[in-house]
């Protein structure tokens, strides 16, 4: 099957604000909300998200990165899962957390992401928003907000290029691996 886009720049854009409204709607406001982006595309979804919420409330949001590499099931441990995984440093205690990520799929992730949030604090609430889900979940973990819903074979892949990181905005789907941005900018 030949690559398609999933979600063209204006579909991204119209899907953040959707979910950045329902964010706010869901936690009656953005006070007391933190935004975690989680490593590598999680993290500019993020801070769209907290701008979109900026704009529309008129009060910052907190944004931070997350770190999941120490926490992940499927790689070896090189040693104890530390406190250093948000960046910067921020306390989640009675935050209302939100997990931003790009694709769920498995949710092994998430539950990672939750186990290092848990670790360096205990958070109101996590909830979760992520630009497309496709499906194929391992574990029990279910989005509270969402991009896009797609039903995927297990072969299928999915990659959101966003501009921060690949110098354009658009969601993919193949059968197999998908170029890297560079490659498709050449075609």
């Amino acid at each position: 099957m030949p690559e398609r886009v999933l979600l063209t720049a204006d579909d991204m854009r119209r899907a953040l604000v959707r979910m950045a409204h329902q964010i706010l709607e869901a936690n009656r406001g953005s006070a007391n909300l933190l935004l975690v982006g989680m490593r590598t595309r999680g993290v500019p979804l993020a801070r769209r998200l907290g701008a979109l919420i900026s704009q529309i409330e008129g009060s910052d949001v907190e944004t931070a990165e997350l770190d999941i590499t120490s926490y992940r099931d499927d790689r070896p441990r090189t040693g104890a899962a530390n406190g250093s995984a948000l960046t910067p440093p921020l306390d989640p205690t009675g935050k209302k957390v939100v997990l931003v990520d790009d694709v769920l799929f498995t949710g092994r992730s998430i539950r990672a992401a939750m186990d290092a949030i848990m670790d360096l604090g205990r958070p109101e609430r996590i909830q979760l928003a992520v630009l497309v889900d496709r499906g194929h979940r391992e574990l029990p973990i279910r989005p509270d907000y969402v991009g896009k819903n797609v039903p995927t074979a297990s072969h299928e892949r999915i990659q959101v290029h966003l501009v921060e990181t690949d110098g354009c905005d658009e969601t993919l789907i193949a059968n197999g691996a998908i170029a890297p941005r560079t490659e498709l900018a050449a075609k």
